[in-house]
């Protein structure tokens, strides 16, 4: 090779590097961009003093609650490792949602202990109901440092059907005794619409798009036959919302994706974020459980958020 194809090579090679560093400075720049993007807070609600946001995150595929075969909560239990759930709740604030609602339990408390350490301001709200001796809601705000307690929906309707009710209301009671918001969880929306009657002290409530707790035979009683396993009915999240729109405090929405039966396609999850936010107040929210395993759902559903809410 001559000197000159030398010096030619040469030159090309340090135009070539200079092009490449600018490329890698320029992917790093839209990077930090998409970054700052997702950081971006989304829509809000009020919750006493707590700004929260439209989509909250929920617990259920964390928890290896599937509300399908058994199978796929084993799948779900392996994957959210310790490990992964703290990934999954960075990732959750990296997209502008700022509250996470969960259950009472090791890998939660662990969780919990894991956002106060790296400085997370990510709000935590517990559902919960007191079903053992040793699970107290002075515990839970101790493990949690939680902001908010909510009596969990199937005990609720459970209690309410045994004729019961009181017990569920003691418990929010409880909860402003200990100096923290408390809400009140039901499938069933006639209980819904009884507390809200009857002027309860909670604050809000979660509301099921689908009343899966239908007992059989009221299910016979309604429809001459029992579905094998929980009942997930088509008109089931129009009874709900028909009942949030007549209620003043503010309802959080779940199950609004049918836990996955509302998933066969994009269409049919933006479908139904948009079922939700057109039939809620606008002083209500939404809690999604997301599982990211084959897809960056977080994403997907705070951008579906941002367009509807």
């Amino acid at each position: 090779m001559s000197q000159k194809d030398r010096t030619t090579q040469r030159r090309t090679f340090l135009k070539t590097g200079a092009a490449a560093a600018a490329g890698i400075a320029s992917l790093g720049s839209v990077a930090k961009a998409a970054q700052d993007a997702m950081a971006t807070p989304l829509p809000t609600i009020t919750l006493g003093e707590h700004e929260i946001t439209r989509m909250i995150s929920g617990w259920n595929p964390i928890g290896g609650h599937a509300h399908a075969v058994p199978a796929l909560a084993l799948h779900m239990k392996e994957y959210f490792t310790d490990e992964r759930v703290n990934e999954f709740l960075v990732n959750v604030e990296n997209a502008g949602i700022n509250c996470w609602q969960f259950s009472h339990g090791a890998k939660s408390i662990a969780a919990c202990r894991h956002l106060r350490e790296r400085g997370s301001k990510l709000k935590t709200m517990v559902l919960h109901a007191e079903r053992t001796l040793d699970e107290p809601i002075v515990k839970v705000i101790e493990d949690t440092g939680c902001w908010s307690v909510v009596h969990h929906g199937n005990v609720t309707d459970m209690l309410i059907r045994a004729g019961r009710a009181q017990q569920v209301h003691d418990y929010v009671k409880k909860a402003h005794d200990l100096g923290i918001m408390a809400g009140v969880s039901a499938h069933n929306p006639d209980n819904i619409k009884m507390i809200a009657d009857e002027g309860w002290e909670n604050d809000f409530f979660m509301t099921c798009f689908y009343y899966v707790t239908r007992p059989s035979d009221e299910q016979q009683e309604q429809m001459g036959k029992v579905v094998l396993g929980e009942p997930f009915l088509v008109s089931d999240p129009t009874d709900m919302t028909d009942v949030v729109k007549q209620i003043d405090k503010p309802c959080l929405a779940f199950k609004i994706l049918g836990a996955g039966r509302n998933c066969s396609s994009d269409y049919a999850v933006e479908k139904a974020f948009r079922f939700a936010f057109e039939n809620i107040k606008s002083t209500d929210a939404v809690v999604v459980g997301m599982y990211p395993r084959f897809r960056d759902e977080i994403s997907h559903n705070a951008a579906l958020t941002m367009k509807y809410a």
